[in-house]
């Protein structure tokens, strides 16, 4: 098997410890042994496993009675249980405990085997199906190494080495331009790829969670606090933790976090003791952090910290070739997931999509490309479609049809030139584009002068939400 796992043997034969640790070695795993429940769940809160052989019978204690315990402790964890005294109600009662197999003795070094080969490639199997998953409902499945522009082949090459490395990775750029998409390519392309990927939008968190969120917490660490619990940093156990808008977190969390990125040693709130953890991170921001320093947002040590490997994304317009196969790319994906077929592009469509600046980079061009085909009852998808101005040839061929161009927003449509459109088709066509632009759904509400309420309110009564 090629994915190397961990696995602890709780049981109070020494020969069966070594045993099971020498047939699982051979296996590539690394392997841990001990004889007693109070050993077992003391390296349980020091270190993370995949796998754990628990004897039913521990001398007078039976084994069942710290299952829960273990499970508690890391919930990720698959549990085998051994006996000598195999029956059916035992295996029953192990399995209602969270268990999943059960080995009686005598066993065979290939039962062993055969067992951790089983329980490790189910959980592999699982993690592979959900990260697909993943991929289908939130990455948009950009092909995001395909590019006509040199300067961005030469980018992607350099990401690609960055991938490879363990090293701290801080991607830099405007919103939009896939900082969250490069993240996951680049995890895929790391030798960590197999591995857990937990990723934290540093923004939705609670100031005052945050921590808790990062590191987890113990019971009773502050009010509310009713049971442990696990946190980030230990769920990306073995993986990959990426840090989304990073100038959001608290002083606190900067303040632990740096302390992780110097050896990898964090606590959980409440809790004196001392964890490690073997984790990549990459973080992500849109703000300039020198600037977050100087006014002391930031820890200029944090930030020294983050700069070793420093990845600026190019926006859209800096990539005009591209702009023309993403949108293809983004038709054909949202053509499957809405059930339509025989979606294209005019050409006079074709063409504004390349002249167009794109301000809101790739999210703004997904998102029209979402909307044109979830709302053009035709097959050809226009500028309008998309919220783009006309072509020369289409403002010549009707005359009615003005439009101009706003310092902020990019091209508008003016009916104060004598559009034959009603304020409604204008209203419609304003809400989407700067839904489409803005960074949040807020910020929208913000720049429309209206609130959240009400633009949600619009946006269903156009058919836009």
């Amino acid at each position: 098997m090629d994915t190397t796992y961990s696995v602890l043997i709780v049981d109070d034969d020494v020969g069966i410890r070594q045993s099971i640790r020498l047939c699982l070695e051979l296996e590539g795993a690394r392997v841990l042994g001990v004889g007693t429940p109070a050993g077992a769940l003391e390296i349980l809160d020091r270190s993370r496993f995949d796998l754990v052989f628990l004897d039913l019978w521990l001398g007078s204690e039976s084994g069942l009675t710290i299952l829960p315990e273990i499970l508690r402790r890391q919930p990720w964890i698959s549990v085998i249980v051994i006996t000598a005294f195999a029956s059916f109600e035992t295996a029953v009662e192990a399995m209602k405990l969270g268990a999943v197999d059960y080995l009686p003795k005598p066993f065979t070094p290939q039962q062993v085997r055969h067992a951790a080969r089983r329980v490790v490639t189910a959980t592999v199997l699982s993690c592979q199906i959900s990260e697909l998953q993943d991929r289908l409902d939130e990455a948009e499945g950009e092909s995001f190494s395909e590019t006509k522009t040199p300067t961005y082949q030469t980018f992607l090459q350099t990401a690609l080495r960055a991938a490879a490395s363990d090293s701290v990775v801080l991607l830099r750029g405007e919103r939009g331009t896939g900082k969250t998409v490069l993240a996951r390519w680049m995890r895929l392309h790391s030798k960590r790829a197999d591995r857990p990927y937990v990723a934290v939008h540093c923004p939705m968190l609670a100031s005052d969670l945050m921590s808790s969120t990062l590191f987890g917490h113990c019971r009773g660490a502050f009010t509310g606090a009713i049971s442990d619990v696990v946190g980030k940093v230990e769920a990306a156990e073995g993986g990959t933790l990426f840090l989304d808008e990073v100038a959001d977190l608290t002083p606190d969390a900067q303040a632990r976090l740096l302390r992780f990125l110097h050896d990898r040693s964090y606590e959980r709130l409440g809790e004196a003791k001392e964890r490690k953890a073997d984790v990549r991170l990459i973080a992500a921001t849109n703000r300039v952090l020198e600037d977050e320093v100087r006014a002391g947002r930031f820890r200029e040590d944090l930030f020294f910290r983050f700069n070793v490997l420093t990845l600026n994304l190019p926006p859209l317009q800096e990539r005009p070739e591209d702009a023309l196969p993403l949108a293809q790319h983004y038709l054909r994906f949202y053509e499957r997931r809405q059930g339509r077929h025989h979606l294209a592009f005019s050409s006079r469509c074709e063409e504004a999509i390349s002249n167009y600046d794109w301000p809101g980079n790739m999210r703004e061009l997904r998102n029209a490309v979402e909307r044109a085909v979830i709302l053009t009852p035709s097959s050809m998808i226009e500028p309008r479609d998309l919220g783009l101005p006309f072509s020369e040839a289409l403002l010549h061929s009707q005359p009615n049809v003005d439009w101009t161009t706003d310092t902020v927003r990019g091209p508008v449509m003016a009916s104060s030139l004598g559009g034959a459109f009603s304020l409604e088709e204008i209203e419609r066509e304003h809400i989407a584009r700067v839904v489409a632009q803005a960074p949040s759904f807020e910020a929208a509400a913000r720049i429309l002068g209206i609130d959240s309420t009400t633009l949600q309110r619009k946006r269903k009564r156009y058919g836009l939400a």
